[in-house]
């Protein structure tokens, strides 16, 4: 095949892009969601370093490579976030089916090594696919690690006994909780409230690094995602306490529901909340005609494997694996592509 590397040109590199991620993620997008999420990220990137010359800031490069009528067959991204953990830079490498082992993924992957030295990032970091056997051994013959593996689960709701898991929801009453949606509670300090339940309970997800979301670009990235709205937002009430949130985002393309966000207070583990929430939703995804459910969990997070698999029916289908690639400090090119 013959190829060439360049830079995005947007708008019309959007429907490409977006067919091409169709090969790494389980929910379909689309040119439109596409430039939504751009129209979400500053232009320009500010790059700096913390006190201990660590790489800070935010800024993302974006390439594909192109077959002879200019159209994207491979495409890559490496960025960080303002709150990215240090040093790092999360990498996303896509190459169509039909242009694979022909030397455009590997281009691609180089370049983006090469711009991680030259920023001077410390570690580089990408999510492979668990089926993808190719390209993890691609990432580990190039002297990545395997850090983690968040499996994936689905449910499918056609058949699911809604009427045997209720005793749950009751359970919670019973406690004297009750579960309401952010849809129930409109307002700025509901949204307030919420946000804190979700910072603070966001750095005992196993894996988590970096900081938190600023308040407003947790909106840009929960809340007002395609698909999202306050009516799929579940949360647990003790009184006025917010005591644990499930929240959905719901695909239209594929008649689904995923599970963008479970998480229970410390105070509150132990009482079968997370449970109870799960089992909201899936009421709800019911409700809505949904065919399916979607949810990732850490390979770590125990506790809500066991409320997925063991107690819900979900079942295990393919995950990602997180490689990761520490850069020895000081040298200004890649040790090997």
């Amino acid at each position: 095949m013959k190829y060439s590397i360049r830079r995005l040109r947007l708008p019309q590199d959007y429907p490409a892009i977006a067919e091409l991620l169709g090969h790494a993620f389980s929910e379909p997008t689309t040119a439109e969601n596409l430039a939504l999420e751009d129209s979400k990220i500053p232009a320009h990137g500010n790059l700096s370093r913390d006190d201990q010359g660590r790489l800070t800031g935010h800024d993302r490069y974006r390439l594909v490579a192109v077959d002879d009528q200019d159209v994207p067959v491979a495409y890559g991204i490496s960025w960080r976030a303002p709150w990215t953990a240090p040093g790092e830079l999360n990498n996303l490498l896509i190459v169509s089916p039909d242009y694979r082992r022909q030397g455009a993924g590997q281009e691609l992957y180089g370049r983006f090594e090469q711009w991680a030295y030259e920023v001077g990032a410390s570690k580089i970091n990408y999510e492979i696919r668990e089926q993808s056997e190719d390209s993890l051994r691609f990432a580990l013959a190039r002297h990545y690690e395997i850090e983690r593996h968040s499996f994936e689960s689905v449910l499918e709701l056609p058949g699911f006994d809604l009427e045997r898991h209720l005793p749950a929801l009751q359970r919670l009453t019973d406690q004297g909780l009750k579960v309401v949606t952010l849809a129930d509670l409109p307002g700025e300090e509901a949204e307030a409230r919420l946000y804190e339940l979700y910072r603070e309970t966001a750095f005992d997800i196993p894996g988590f690094s970096g900081d938190y979301f600023s308040r407003s670009e947790w909106r840009k990235w929960t809340l007002d995602l395609p698909g999202a709205s306050p009516a799929q937002v579940f949360i647990a009430l003790d009184g006025e306490m917010f005591a644990g949130v499930a929240s959905l985002v719901h695909f239209e393309a594929t008649s689904s529901m995923y599970h963008e966000y479970t998480a229970v207070r410390r105070a509150y583990r132990g009482k079968g909340i997370a449970l109870a929430l799960k089992i909201r939703t899936i009421q709800h995804a019911l409700e809505r005609g949904a065919a399916y459910m979607r949810t990732h969990n850490d390979s770590l997070n125990a506790p809500m494997l066991r409320i997925n698999r063991d107690r819900l029916g979900f079942v295990a289908v393919p995950g990602m694996y997180k490689v990761v690639k520490r850069l020895p400090q000081g040298a200004q090119t890649p040790a090997s592509v």
